[in-house]
């Protein structure tokens, strides 16, 4: 196994740990460090990508196991901060509507992937889905370091959060439309 998938593997790994530090309210500023591995783990996405392309390391696993560890971290800090924790909530209801846009495109997106894959085609991710997840990560990592220092659903942290998260629904929908028109041949019928 190659240095890539291991760090591929290592964010997969750092997804529970992320979620339990999020949930233990016994540690001092157990958002703030949740925050500090969600961006750990935000990292390696970057970095695992980077050495497979520069020094030749791409492998199907890597392309088969970065996007699902990439959707499963995402998806994980969404869903957390969405529920109600400790008598209060990180995000405001309207907050939902950007979660749900947000899964159902990565839902789609690997849908597709899945029909390409059964066609022996393997369908990359695209500059404006990287600037995506990039916009996910930061408002996710504002969000978590918000619910540390801050208090209440509006303070300033969560408002620049919501904007950068509402951002990243924006890239969502637009990288959404781009990958499916791009990739539209596989859905065509096969002769």
């Amino acid at each position: 196994m190659n240095l890539p998938n291991k760090l591929t593997l290592l964010r997969i790994i750092m997804i529970p740990v992320f979620a339990a530090l999020f949930y233990v309210t016994a540690i001092p500023y157990n958002y703030l460090i949740s925050a500090i591995v969600f961006l750990l783990a935000a990292f390696t996405d970057f970095l695992d990508g980077y050495i497979a392309r520069k020094y030749n390391l791409v492998t199907n696993l890597g392309k088969f196991l970065d996007p699902i560890a990439d959707k499963v971290l995402v998806s994980t800090a969404l869903i957390i901060m969405l529920l109600p924790f400790g008598g209060a909530q990180i995000l405001p209801w309207y907050a939902g509507i950007f979660v749900a846009v947000i899964l159902s495109r990565e839902l789609i997106v690997s849908g597709f992937r899945i029909v390409a894959a059964s066609r022996g085609l393997i369908l990359a991710a695209d500059k404006t889905g990287k600037v995506k997840t990039f916009f996910q990560d930061i408002a996710i990592a504002v969000l978590l370091i918000g619910a540390s220092v801050d208090v209440g659903l509006y303070s300033v942290t969560n408002i620049i959060g919501l904007s950068l998260l509402g951002v990243s629904v924006l890239l969502t929908v637009v990288s959404g439309i781009e990958y499916l028109v791009k990739n539209s041949q596989v859905l065509k019928e096969e002769k």
